[in-house]
């Protein structure tokens, strides 16, 4: 499988070479190439899965550099080269301690570029950094065109080679158009020196200071000597140079001794040599690859016509200084045109363009493949060139769809189709994914509105005119993607394997494929040729039986295309029966099957012995389902490794590159499994149409566990296939911030973290950011576990994310009892998603049912759909004791032990829908969940409680009253009981707080209104009339007389103002209207114990003049007052307030009745008269 990768370009650099302009100029073929660190399998070092990657277009080079690890900054640049043309293949980078050096070769100038080793760059050993800055970074700030980093050439090279010496001279061997072999020496980049050049030839050694005389004026070799392909490669203290030549031989030289082997290719050619010398080998190619077993390798490609042929040959030296070849290896090649080749240790790869313009992608192990048998690499196919559209769908939304789906086309393309479309008149950068869609939307329309000329037509003829002009626009970008898909090399790693292809536009990196997709992706003459597979487990027979399945799938899958092929998408998508749709779909075949496909198939179907048991294997291949389960521990780091290795494995994997690669992987394989399910549903279906060829037990089996169980793998890829193709909802932070609340309230983990360095051209999937979140930590802690010494020693591996992807994919499996995957979405706000996940399992999926059900809830809370979210919390109480998600919601294990999990998942929704504010469905939710607090009068009294404060704050006065009496908690009551007294008077709404019942709380509320009364203000809350009007409605008036007797006591010693005065005759008034009220005999009061007194009116009794707290006032005898007492009170009372009235200084005087007396008879009250 390939997965692809593009990068914007950072910075851009004009060099000028030197030389000018030639006319008509030169075209040069686009080339590219990669480099990779030589510690890149290391885990522990800074260049861990780092790698270097350039393509050549003109007189252009872009140099990319990409780590699986971590983000790079500023990785990418772009180097013009004015008048010149870059070589192909003229781009050779090296790396020496302390530097990374490239090399880079024109038709009229070689150049050096010296950079800074990334372990020179970040020289602490430990780099915890989630981006690092690239070796490009500084680019900017070097001397490129310094005469010291170039030099120029008079005449163009044919090829060329390059290579850094361990004094740090810089050599490039180059193939000059008169023949032989030209090396352009520069000196150490930090030491002054000149350029050398020494001409390599088989009969002389020619060393000169600068340029070289052409070789055809000296009359010396022939043009058959052309080298067309150049490798260099340094053993020891000397580096041999092999030269590919026109003449169909491979001359060898060395550095120091000239040239010390020529040998004729075509001798290892089994016919037509003869033919073959009479034609230049134009087109042969040449690599070479050193490693510890055999030795110094070459593979030649001989570009033979229709019959391509690679041979492997081992460079021998003998004890006398002699070197010859011996052919390990001659594999023949397909009639595809070449594009690049590589060479590894064990194997060829080989890129070709077929005849249809296709990438052709394979390989062959060259030491033991006898039979010459290439392995398929399943190159990701181009776009559909055609969209079926539905009579149901809307062909702007159908094409949006198809374009802005991943994997199917890159940013680049639609950008540059845009501009067409739009004729050029405006230019985007950076423009993000959903600003991209929309100004996609706008040209087509305005396009499409400027072309119409009549003002009303019909709906049928709109739709047509929106097919046409989408269907443009999509060919538009069919043709910029094929130009960006046009493959340049193959670049391997051999320190971790891995594989990448490189294109005009982008990088697709090679993966292993799985046994069961490699069946149903392999063509049938690759199926033909094998005669085992993994499936089978062993079995021959059964080996055969899956094979010859596999091929009636793909006889099935070439007859469901166009339209069948929608039907059975459009039925998953709305959640059909999948064995129904499979069955309209087989009718619809049987019924246009007009070139016998059926028949083949079921003749094909017969051959095989127990299909059955052939599609019982297959199905377990596609099965997922595990029960080990994979909670929030499994993504902790294990304790047992050292610093520098936790650290390392926290980085591995997760750079935005590694997560597309991991993510993509998981695309394709759902892709291909959910067509592989397809088509065996319905040749399941076909299998029961057979009749007597089907026995009761086998049609009894297929339809009570085969066809189920394909129906439920279909529905489940289909669902991974969805999940990987929904981009993720870019969250605001107040959005997120306010969802890490909830998320503590419910004790779960946090939000997370957002993603570095992310274009906006590429947006991120749901899997992706699961994976980037959740899914890497699990994988690396399978991959590497507890291990320490282990782990820092043993290689990175490229086939370690085949791995990942299994793991990655067992994680997003609905059925399995892990939870990961909806609790990151619900952590990272992705609710939109998260709904379209639940509504696609809900009808076949039985795992962790309680648990979906409640981040549902989650997501109905975040779109403001209360009731919904109860619902859903209320439908997942019952699964709180069987699924892990919901069984940690339910709190610690020390309140689990007292506490019923029902009755704590309980709590925790309550605390969450308080959290958000919805005090109703607090009220409802607390309502039910006393149903199952029975037996536990703690829990009761908190529910009780939460019940009453919420009716409470919502003004449910009743209901709040109602609530408080049902606590059985005496304490919380009474606290209820206060709170009620206290927001009710605040409120004023005394009226329902005295007409309450208060059953068996009478003396309660009395106490809790005196206190209050007896500890505020008295001229600004009114608790002591409150006190009377409850007596009096209750017909007490004593206690009524009482009360306000007490109110008018206590405002003569503490308002001592004409307000006040008033006050307390009306006080003393109620009060003798109260006992008045009663018979005689009962018309007594009990005087209530005075306060102290305040020296100063509007004072508090509480504190002295100083503001510090008063004494306690001594405890005095009991006095009984009776009417009387209380008539004399309200006439001395009455007495100064209307001495106050006439003078208001008097209100302050206290004193007593003979006092006020003596006061009212003073002079400057009642003036003497003046006599005449």
């Amino acid at each position: 499988m390939n997965i692809h990768i593009f990068e914007p370009v950072d910075q851009v650099l004009c060099l000028c070479a030197g030389v000018s302009a030639p006319p008509g100029g030169v075209k040069l073929p686009d080339s590219a190439g990669g480099f990779s660190y030589e510690e890149s399998g290391t885990l522990l070092s800074i260049t861990s899965n780092r790698f270097i990657h350039w393509s050549t277009s003109g007189d252009t080079v872009q140099l990319v550099e990409q780590s699986l690890d971590t983000n790079l900054l500023n990785n990418a640049i772009r180097l013009k080269f004015l008048h010149c043309s870059v070589l192909p293949g003229g781009v050779h980078i090296h790396e020496t301690l302390n530097n990374v050096i490239i090399l880079i070769v024109t038709n009229l100038s070689v150049h050096r570029l010296v950079l800074p080793h990334p372990t020179r760059m970040y020289r602490s050993e430990l780099v915890t950094e989630l981006q690092m800055q690239s070796v490009f970074t500084d680019v900017g700030k070097l001397s490129i065109q310094d005469e010291a980093h170039s030099f120029i050439l008079p005449q163009s090279p044919a090829a060329s080679a390059a290579w850094i010496s361990p004094n740090g001279h810089a050599h490039f061997a180059l193939a000059p158009p008169t023949g032989g072999v030209t090396v352009v020496t520069l000196p150490p980049h930090d030491q002054q020196g000149s350029v050398s050049l020494l001409e390599l030839k088989q009969s002389s050694v020619m060393q000169r200071l600068a340029g070289w005389m052409p070789s055809a004026i000296r009359g010396e070799q022939s043009p058959c000597d052309l080298a067309v392909s150049l490798a260099a490669w340094s053993l020891e203290d000397d580096t041999f140079i092999f030269a590919l030549c026109q003449d169909h031989k491979l001359r060898v030289w060395s550095f120091k001794l000239q040239c010390v082997l020529v040998a004729d290719l075509l001798d290892y050619v089994p016919v037509g040599r003869a033919e073959l010398r009479c034609v230049p080998g134009q087109a042969h190619r040449l690599r070479v690859c050193f490693s510890g077993s055999t030795g110094l390798c070459v593979c030649v490609y001989l570009a033979i016509p229709k019959r391509g042929q690679f041979c492997v040959l081992q460079l021998m030296a003998s004890d006398n200084g002699r070197y010859s070849l011996e052919n390990i290896s001659t594999q023949f090649s397909t009639q595809e045109t070449l594009v690049d080749f590589a060479l590894t240790s064990t194997d060829i790869w080989g890129l070709w363009v077929d005849d249809d313009n296709q990438t052709v992608v394979k390989y062959i192990n060259f030491e033991h493949n006898t039979a010459g048998m290439w392995n398929q690499v399943f190159v990701q196919p181009p776009p559909e060139e055609e969209i079926h559209i539905g009579l149901d769908q809307d062909p702007r939304e159908t094409y949006l769809d198809v374009l802005f789906s991943p994997l199917r086309f890159t940013a680049e393309a639609i950008v540059k189709a845009l501009q067409i479309y739009k004729r050029g008149t405006e230019r985007f950068v950076d423009v993000p994914w959903d600003a991209l869609k929309k100004e996609v939307t706008l040209a087509v329309e305005n396009e499409l509105q400027s072309s119409v000329t009549e003002f009303e037509f019909s709906q049928e003829d709109y739709r047509m005119l929106q097919v046409e002009f989408w269907s443009k626009f999509y060919a538009c970008c069919l043709q910029y993607q094929e130009a960006l898909s046009t493959p340049l090399a193959l670049h391997i790693n051999q320190a971790t394997a891995m594989v990448c292809l490189l294109k005009k536009g982008f990088v697709s990196f090679l993966l292993p494929c799985f046994a069961v997709d490699h069946l149903y992706l392999s063509a049938d003459e690759y199926l033909s040729s094998e005669e085992e597979t993994p499936v089978s487990e062993g079995d021959s027979d059964l080996s055969r039986d899956v094979l010859q399945m596999v091929q009636c799938l793909r006889m099935v899958s070439d007859c469901v295309q166009g339209e069948m092929a929608c039907e059975m998408e459009k039925a998953l998508e709305l959640l059909l029966s999948p064995e129904r749709a499979a069955e309209q779909v087989l009718e619809n075949m049987l019924a246009n099957d007009r070139s016998n496909v059926i028949e083949d198939i079921t003749n094909k179907l017969q051959d095989v012995r127990n299909p059955l048991a052939a599609m019982g294997a297959l199905l377990r291949e596609l099965d997922l389902e595990t029960d080990m389960e994979t909670g929030p521990e499994t993504t902790a780091p294990p304790a047992g490794q050292s610093l520098n290795v936790r650290i390392s494995l926290s980085q591995l994997y997760g750079s935005t590159v590694a997560v597309s690669v991991v993510c993509q992987a998981v695309c394709q394989v759902a892709l291909t499994r959910a067509l592989l399910c397809r088509d065996l549903l319905i040749l399941q279906h076909l299998y029961l149409r057979l009749g007597d060829n089907v026995s009761g037990a086998q049609s009894l089996q297929l339809q009570q566990d085969l066809i189920p169980r394909c129906s439920h793998l279909l529905c489940c890829y289909y669902l991974l296939k969805q999940l990987s193709q929904t981009l993720a909802s870019p969250v605001p932070l107040d959005t997120l911030d306010a969802n890490l609340q909830h998320l503590s309230v419910l004790e779960l983990s946090d939000s997370a973290a957002l993603a570095p360095n992310r274009s906006v051209l590429n947006p991120q999937t749901v899997v992706e950011l699961f994976y980037q979140n959740v899914g890497r930590k699990v994988i690396v802690s399978q991959l590497f576990g507890q291990r320490d010494l282990q782990a820092a020693q043993s290689p990175l591996h490229w086939p370690q994310l085949s791995s990942s992807v299994v793991t990655l994919l067992g994680q997003l499996w609905p059925s399995n009892p892990g939870f990961l995957f909806p609790e990151c979405m619900m952590g990272n706000c992705q609710y939109t998603q998260l709904q379209e996940y639940v509504r696609l399992i809900g009808p076949w999926c039985q795992a962790n049912v309680g648990s979906c059900r409640f981040i549902l809830g989650q997501a109905y809370l975040a779109s403001g759909e209360g009731q919904k979210a109860l619902q859903c919390f209320q439908e997942a109480a019952p699964e709180v004791e069987k699924e892990e998600f919901l069984n940690r919601l339910t709190g610690s294990e020390e309140e689990a032990g007292t506490t019923a999990p029902r009755l704590l998942y309980y709590n925790k929704v309550l605390r969450l829908l308080e959290d958000v504010g919805l005090p109703e469905l607090v009220i409802q939710l607390a309502t039910l969940a006393i149903s199952e607090a029975v037996n536990d009068e703690r829990s009761l009294a908190a529910l009780w409680t939460r019940i009453f404060k919420h009716h409470l704050d919502l003004g449910h006065n009743r209901e709040a009253y109602e609530a408080l009496t049902q606590n059985p908690d005496a304490s919380r009551q009474l606290d209820c009981l206060r709170q009620l007294v206290v927001v009710l008077c605040e409120r004023a709404q005394l009226q329902d707080l005295v007409q309450f019942p208060y059953v068996n709380l009478h003396e309660e509320v009395v106490s809790i209104i005196e206190s209050r009364a007896r500890a505020v203000d008295l001229m600004t809350h009114n608790y002591y009339e409150l006190l009377y009007a409850f007596h009096i409605n209750r017909h007490n008036y004593r206690k009524a007389g009482t009360v306000m007797f007490e109110y008018g006591m206590r405002l003569g010693r503490e308002v001592r103002t004409l307000r006040g005065l008033q006050k307390q005759v009306n006080c003393f008034l109620a009060a003798l209207n109260c006992l008045r009220l009663i018979r005689p005999e009962y018309a007594w009061i009990v005087q209530p114990s005075p306060g102290p007194a305040s020296d100063r009116p509007g004072t508090s009794p509480k504190r002295t003049h100083d503001g510090e707290l008063a004494a306690a006032p001594v405890s005095r005898q009991i006095e009984i007052l009776e009417l009387q007492d209380l008539e004399k009170e309200y006439i001395l009372s009455r007495c100064r307030l209307t001495l106050a009235q006439q003078h208001p200084p008097s209100a302050a005087i206290a004193g007593t009745a003979h006092a006020h007396a003596m006061n009212c008879l003073s002079p400057w009250i009642y003036p003497l008269p003046v006599s005449g």
